[in-house]
C-alpha cells in the first residue's frame, strides 16, 4: 500500500480524479478513501521512526558507553585525555601518568580519576622539566628546574583543612628551597635530597610535623642563636641535614645516595660508602652494614646543632644474629631485633633527628666504589672494577649469591658471583645495579677478547608477578638469572660498519614488582631517529604497565601507543618553566625518563645537567 501512495503521489491531481470517477458505486468509493488514508497513516509513521532511530544512533555515537564501565567514571567531569604516540613529537613538554592514583600521587588535584588505564597526561606539568622525581605509595616529591623541592599526595597533605585546600587545587607544595638539589631518595615517612654541593638534607613526608617555628635555627645558619632571618635564610619548613661521622677529604663530598625502607646509603666522590640508620629498624636485615654508632642525646633539645649536642651509643642487631632460631619452631618467638628498640623507650625514631650522621661502613673501607643502590632491606655497592658486593635481606635470593645460599639475611658485604654458567674465557664486568623492594637487576657486559661484547640484563629476587622477566612466575631466584627480550640485542652501526651491542639506558624497578626500562636504541639511531624503547613488565594489577589491561607479563614487552606504534622516550631542546610558571632557560637539553612508582608509572621530562 505504501508503493499505491507513492504512485498517486507522483501521478498528481488529474490522474486521481479520473480514477476515482470511473468507480460506480458509492462503497466502492468509500473502500478506496480508506485503503488511501491508511498508507498515508502508515508513510507518515515509516518517516517518524525512521527520524527518531537516526536521532538517538547519532545521539550514541557522541558518547560511547562501554559495558564495563562504571557510573562514577560516566559521572565525572572532565577524565584525564589519553594520548598517542604522535603528540610525543609536537615538541611541547608532557608528562604521562598511568597506574593507581589512589593516594593522589600521580595528580593531586581532587578531580583526578583513581585510576588510569592507559599514559595520559598530567596537565599540571606541562611545559615543565624536572630534575628528579619519586614516587611512594602515598605521597610524591620532585624538584623543580631551579633545584626546589615540591610534595603532593594525601600521605603529605593529611586532613590538614588548609592542606586540603592546598591538594583540591592541584598544585603541590614548596618544601626545600634555595638549596640547589639533584637528586631525591623517599622513603615512608622521609624525603632525602642531595645538593649540587654534596650535602644531604632530610624532610618529613608529611605535611603536618613540617612546621618549623620562625627564628629557629635551620642548616642554613648554624650558630645555635639562630641568625637565617637576618639574611633572608629562615624557614617555615622543618629539615635537617645529615653530616658523616668523620671529616671527609679535600674537595671530597656526597655525590650519590640510595634509599631502602629503613636506611640510607650514600657514597662521596673519593669512591667511599657510608649508611645512615633512618630508625631503630635499619637493621633487621643487616643492610646498614655495620651494628654500632651514635644517635643524639633524646634528652636534649631539639633543633640544637650536631656540633653542640650530647650523643649516646645504640646497637642495632640483625635478628638473624640476635636469635638464629627464630625459624627452627613454629612456636611463637619473641623478636630480638626489637629488643634494643625495647630497651630504649624513649627514642622517638619517627622524628627526622633521630640521626643526624652517616657513618662509614667498616666492612668498605679502602674499597673504591664506583655505584650504590638499594632495595627495601637490601644494599649492593658496585667497584671501579665492575665486580659487586651485596648485604641485607635475601629471603628471596635477592643478594643474588646462587640458590645454594638459604640464609634470610646476609649481615656482611659479600661479592655476587655474575659469571656462573659462562665459558671460562669469558670476562664479565658489571656497568650498573638496580633494586627495588625485592627485586635486583645486574647490567653486565661479556667479553671473550675474540669477538664483540654482548649485554645482558641479569635478575634475581622475588618473581612471583614476573619481575623477573625470564617468562617465569618465580617468587625465589637466588641465581641471577638473563631477562628475555633485552639481553644480547645487537644493532648494525652505520658507523662502525657492524653489529653493535644494545645497551640498557635507564632500569626503575617498582617496590610493588613492576619493571620499565628504556633501550639506549638513540645512540646509533643517526639523524632520524625516534628515541628510546619503553619495555614494560611483571606486576599489573593496578595497570601500572601502560597496556589497558590487569594480566601480569613475566617477559618484557614494548609499550605501545594508541595508534599502534612504539612508545619511544625522546631527548630534545626545549625552553624549560619551573613549577611557579616562571621561565628557567631556553633551549635547555632535557630527555624523558621513565620511573616506576608503587602501582603507577610516570614518564617525565628530566633536566641533563
Amino acid at each position: 500500500m505504501l508503493r499505491v501512495s507513492q504512485t498517486l503521489q507522483r501521478a498528481g491531481p488529474y490522474t486521481t480524479r479520473r480514477l476515482l470517477s470511473q468507480t460506480s458505486n458509492t462503497a466502492g468509493r468509500a473502500r478506496w478513501t480508506g485503503r488511501v488514508a491508511e498508507a498515508r497513516t502508515r508513510r507518515i509513521l515509516w518517516l517518524t521512526t525512521s527520524a527518531v532511530g537516526v536521532g538517538t544512533l547519532w545521539h550514541l555515537s557522541q558518547r560511547p558507553i562501554h559495558n564495563d564501565s562504571q557510573a562514577d567514571e560516566l559521572a565525572r567531569a572532565k577524565p584525564t585525555s589519553v594520548i598517542g604516540g604522535d603528540i610525543l613529537n609536537d615538541g611541547s613538554l608532557q608528562t604521562l601518568v598511568w597506574g593507581s592514583n589512589r593516594s593522589h600521587t600521580l595528580s593531586s588535584n581532587k578531580a583526578a580519576p583513581e585510576s588510569v588505564r592507559t599514559p595520559a597526561v598530567a596537565d599540571w606539568l606541562e611545559g615543565v622539566a624536572l630534575r628528579d622525581l619519586v614516587l611512594q605509595e602515598n605521597h610524591t616529591a620532585c624538584i623543580d628546574a631551579r633545584g626546589d623541592v615540591y610534595q603532593w599526595g594525601d600521605g603529605y597533605f593529611g586532613t590538614i583543612s588548609s592542606a586540603a585546600d592546598a591538594s583540591s587545587s592541584g598544585k603541590p607544595a614548596l618544601t626545600l628551597r634555595n638549596k640547589n638539589i639533584v637528586s631525591l631518595q623517599a622513603t615512608s615517612d622521609r624525603i632525602f635530597a642531595l645538593s649540587a654541593s654534596g650535602r644531604i638534607y632530610v624532610l618529613s613526608s608529611k605535611r603536618s610535623t613540617q612546621k618549623h617555628e620562625a627564628g629557629a635555627p635551620t642548616p642554613s645558619s648554624d650558630p645555635w642563636w639562630g641568625t637565617g632571618w637576618m639574611w633572608g635564610e629562615d624557614e617555615d619548613i622543618d629539615f635537617a641535614e645529615i653530616h658523616s661521622n668523620e671529616k671527609l677529604g679535600w674537595r671530597e663530598k656526597f655525590v650519590s645516595i640510595a634509599a631502602g625502607e629503613n636506611h640510607l646509603l650514600a657514597l662521596t666522590s673519593k669512591g667511599r660508602t657510608f649508611a645512615h640508620p633512618i630508625n631503630l629498624k635499619a637493621n633487621t636485615f643487616g643492610q646498614l652494614g655495620l651494628r654500632k654508632f651514635d644517635v643524639p642525646d633524646p634528652s636534649m633539645p631539639i633543633g640544637q646543632p650536631h656540633i653542640h649536642s650530647a650523643r649516646v651509643s645504640l646497637q642495632l642487631t640483625p635478628k638473624s644474629i640476635a636469635d638464629p632460631y627464630a625459624n627452627a619452631s613454629p612456636s611463637k618467638r619473641q623478636d630480638s631485633t626489637g629488643a634494643s628498640a625495647q630497651a630504649q623507650p624513649e627514642y622517638d625514631d619517627s622524628s627526622i633527628r633521630f640521626s643526624d650522621r652517616l657513618f662509614e661502613i667498616p666492612a668498605l673501607k679502602g674499597v673504591n666504589i664506583k655505584a650504590i643502590a638499594a632495595g627495601t632491606n637490601t644494599s649492593f655497592a658496585k667497584t671501579t672494577n665492575g665486580r659487586v658486593l651485596g648485604w641485607g635481606a635475601n629471603q628471596f635470593g635477592q643478594i643474588g649469591l646462587g640458590s645454594n645460599v638459604a640464609l634470610e639475611a646476609i649481615t656482611v658485604p659479600t661479592e655476587v658471583i655474575l659469571w656462573r654458567s659462562t665459558p671460562q674465557a669469558v670476562r664479565t664486568t658489571c656497568l650498573d645495579i638496580y633494586a627495588g623492594g625485592d627485586l635486583t637487576f645486574f647490567k653486565v657486559e661479556r667479553a671473550d677478547g675474540s669477538a664483540l661484547p654482548y649485554i645482558d640484563v641479569l635478575a634475581c629476587g622475588n618473581g612471583q608477578y614476573g619481575g623477573l622477566g625470564n617468562a617465569q612466575y618465580t617468587n625465589s631466584q637466588g641465581m641471577p638469572v638473563r631477562t628475555k627480550n633485552v639481553s644480547g640485542l645487537l644493532e648494525y652501526s652505520e658507523l662502525a660498519h657492524n653489529l653493535q651491542p644494545i645497551y640498557p639506558h635507564d632500569i626503575s624497578v617498582s617496590p610493588t614488582g613492576h619493571v620499565l626500562l628504556t633501550l639506549d636504541t638513540l645512540a646509533r639511531s643517526g639523524p632520524g631517529g625516534a628515541g628510546r624503547d619503553l619495555l614494560v613488565w611483571g606486576a599489573n594489577q593496578e595497570y601500572q604497565l601502560g597496556n589497558g589491561k590487569r594480566g601480569s607479563l613475566a617477559a618484557p614487552q614494548t609499550l605501545h601507543a594508541q595508534d599502534g606504534q612504539r612508545f619511544m622516550l625522546a631527548e630534545r631542546k626545549a625552553d624549560v618553566k619551573d613549577l611557579r610558571g616562571k621561565l628557567w632557560k631556553k633551549k635547555a637539553k632535557v630527555e624523558q625518563r621513565a620511573v616506576a612508582g608503587w602501582g603507577n608509572s610516570v614518564i617525565y621530562w628530566r633536566i641533563c645537567l
